[in-house]
This record gives C-alpha cells, structure tokens and sequence, in this order.
C-alpha cells in the first residue's frame, strides 16, 4: 500500500503509531505535542490527524478519543515509516547468542529453546516449524496403477518416511492395455529408482531427462510434474511458546476471541502453516508482516503475523513466526524473527 504523505504528517502518524504501542491507549494532539516535541500547535495537529484519519490510516473508537492507527495505518508504518532495525537486529542478535544453546544437541531441541528465547524476548507468541525433511535421501521408488488410468507414486526415504501421491496418466497413456501400461511402469519405477536411489528428495526434479529412454518419451512432460509435486512443502509440527504471556496483552481480553486462536494453534495448524511458510520467494531471508484483516484466516484478523523461513543452505525448509496483536512492536519483532531465523540457519549448516 502507497499513500502519499507530507513529511509533517508522516511523522504525526509515526509518532501516533509509536505511542499507541507503548500505551494501548488513544492518541491524542496534547500528548503528541508534549511528548515528541512536534514544534506546532495542537491545533495543527489536530487538522493533521483528521486528515489522517480521513484517509483511513487512524480511527477514533468514539467521538471525544484520541486516535488509534487501523491496519491500513500500521501497513504504511511498517512499509514507510519504521526505524532500520538492522542495528536493532544486531543488538539482538549478541542477546540471542546468550541464551547460546548446545550445538550438540538434537536440532529439534534447539528450536524448542529457540522458541522459548523468542517468546521471552517479544512477548508473542512464538511458533517454529520442524524443518523439512530435504536432507533424506531416497531408498526406494515405485509406480503402481491402482486402476485403470490412476496410479500411485510410492517413496520411501532413507529415515523410513513414506510419502505416496495418487495421480492420472497421461490420456494417451491411460488408454493402453492395461497389462503393458503395468509392466511400462515397472520397467519405468526400475528406471527412476537406478537414476535416484541415494538422492536427496530436493534433487529430483534433476534427474537426466536426456537418459530416458525413447520408449518413456510419452511419460516425460508426466514425470516431471509428479516428481516436482514431491518436492514441494509439506506442513511440518510446530513448536509453540509463549501464549500464556502474550494472551495478557488487553486486545485478547474477549473470551470468544481466545478461544478461537486457541483453537486454531491447536487444533488447525494445517491452516496456519502456509500462512507463515509461504514466503516470497526473492526475500526468503526477510521477514513477512500480515496485519489485522489482511490475514485470510478469520481468528487472526485482530492479530498481527510476522514470519521469516530458516535455510539449509540456500533452501528455505522451516519457518520462525510470532503473533500478537496488532499494536505490536514491529521493529522490534521483526528484528527478533529475522535473527532467530539466521540463528536456525546457522545451526543448520
């Protein structure tokens, strides 16, 4: 979202979203005069407001409040308007690194404290998603036709997960006798398990297209669909702190509004997952913000999200995220993410 502002009411809105953070409590002209040394009248800042409010980036919740910022406003903060929290993330960064946890232990253990160090420094709740399992290897491969014109992938990895995907043949394919469409797919299964056995599931979709031979031509445009299907995210577990803490903040003070958040951290976190996995693609270190109504997920649409993946190596294979409501302190939060997510990649490597 762009909106064009003067630099007076850039920093009146800075400086509304900053004190409604710290305080909960609406702003209004007096206190910004007195507080942020604004150098005009309350008067001038009161036109100011209005006009920000106006354009929809602050609300009065009734007619004698103060302002308070409305997702729209909070956008423009975190796009435009917020401090570099480069120096912030280093800050924290040296604060992280002293709640050092032992490399040696399992890598699920260090995301569990990752977790709790996360939570105690934000005061959000915290969620981390197990990593993908991108550094199995594949220890078995096979195509079976379950009926006529449907078959199912069957893969087993080197840690003894199975995955399977139940997919159409190719029409022309599927039209075959069945019998020679049966033994195409072993001969094609013996095929695929020779050229990948031993290879990371992230490696599929680089299998030698050259060595197929002629008489798998027909399967080619086929397999390389199935195979990137294979590669794509799966939810993982999540490890979650800091609910307790963070449901104390006055914007959860509604039971049905917990309950429902509640309820989708613990019960629908296949919903949640792709929120806060789901990157873009040319940032991936970066961190995401989704703001208030923004979320598509209902319970969340008085919170705030903020997420960023953790790599081995260059693939993205696990998420760091907070939620809190949406008077959150976003430099702050995004700093924290940011550094947690390098802090994970780095003990990945």
């Amino acid at each position: 979202m762009t909106v064009a502002l003067t630099d007076r009411q850039q920093y009146i809105l800075a400086c509304t979203v900053r004190h409604y953070i710290a305080t909960a409590e609406p702003v209004g002209s007096k206190a910004l005069a007195e507080i942020y040394n604004l150098k005009v009248s309350p008067a001038t800042i009161r036109s100011c407001l209005g006009v920000l409010e106006k354009i929809g980036l602050l609300y009065q919740p009734h007619t004698s409040a103060g302002r308070i910022p409305s997702d729209s406003g909070y956008r423009i903060y975190v796009d435009q308007l917020q401090p570099n929290h480069e120096t912030i993330g280093r800050q924290l960064d040296k604060l992280i690194r002293e709640y050092s946890i032992n490399q040696d232990t399992h890598f699920e253990e260090i995301i569990r404290g990752a977790a709790q160090i996360l939570s105690i420094l934000s005061g959000y709740i915290t969620l981390i998603t197990l990593p993908q399992g991108y550094s199995s290897l594949v220890r078995h491969l096979q195509l079976i036709q379950v009926q006529p014109g449907k078959v199912m992938l069957i893969l087993v990895t080197s840690d003894y997960e199975t995955q399977s995907l139940l997919v159409g043949l190719p029409e022309n394919v599927a039209e075959q006798d069945e019998e020679l469409v049966d033994h195409t797919l072993q001969v094609l299964s013996n095929f695929l398990l020779q050229q990948l056995r031993g290879q990371p599931i992230l490696h599929l979709s680089s299998l030698d297209w050259q060595e197929l031979d002629r008489q798998f031509s027909q399967y080619v445009d086929w397999l390389r669909r199935l195979l990137a299907q294979l590669e794509r995210p799966r939810p993982t577990p999540m490890v979650i702190n800091g609910v307790a803490t963070a449901l104390k903040q006055p914007e959860f003070s509604e039971l049905q509004q917990v309950q429902t958040l509640l309820y989708l951290l613990e019960q629908e976190q296949a919903q949640l997952w792709p929120l806060i996995f789901d990157l873009p693609q040319e940032q991936p270190r970066r961190a995401k913000v989704v703001i208030g109504s923004e979320n598509p997920l209902e319970p969340m649409r008085s919170c705030a999200l903020i997420a960023a993946t953790y790599q081995q190596g260059e693939v993205p294979v696990g998420s760091v995220g907070v939620i809190g409501p949406t008077r959150m302190e976003y430099d702050k939060a995004i700093a924290l993410v940011e550094a947690i997510a390098d802090y994970l990649s780095t003990s990945l490597s």
